[in-house]
């Protein structure tokens, strides 16, 4: 008695089929050529029956006919590196130009600060100093009135 086979089982077959014949290495091929033989006798069928039976091969599958992937984007690290540009002696005197300039201005307000420190701090010294004064004072008076006050 001879079964029919299944559309997903008749797939399977032929793809076998192609891999037997076109297989990248033998033991590739005589693994397809056995798991063919094992769909055809689960379907009641030898190897020959089916083959007679399903005669329509699929072609090898082309690497053309199939849709290539979109290419990716490759990471930062894998871009490949601008080659190095020499650097003149007219591009060494600019940035030695700038970097003397960038000092003169940290410097000039470096000083502009500490001006301004520098004047907080003697504003604060001369107030200091005229508190104590009257302290001075104060206690000057004090011991005046208090020898005044013993005689």
């Amino acid at each position: 008695m001879k079964s029919v086979m299944t559309p997903a089982d008749r797939d399977r077959f032929e793809k076998c089929l192609v891999l037997a014949e076109h297989g990248a290495t033998t033991g590739e091929r005589t693994a397809a050529r056995a798991a063919a033989e094992r769909i055809a006798r689960g379907a009641g069928l030898t190897l020959a029956e089916a083959t007679r039976a399903f005669g329509q091969r699929r072609e090898a599958p082309r690497s053309e006919a199939r849709p290539s992937p979109a290419p990716r984007r490759p990471y930062a690290w894998a871009q490949p590196k601008e080659p190095v540009k020499p650097v003149t002696v007219e591009e060494l005197a600019r940035q030695k130009a700038e970097t003397e300039a960038w000092r003169k201005r940290a410097s000039a307000a470096a000083d502009r600060q500490r001006k301004r420190e520098r004047a907080e701090q003697d504003a604060y010294a001369a107030e200091e100093r005229a508190r104590q004064a009257e302290r001075d004072r104060d206690w000057a008076r004090a011991r005046a009135a208090a020898a005044s006050s013993e005689r």
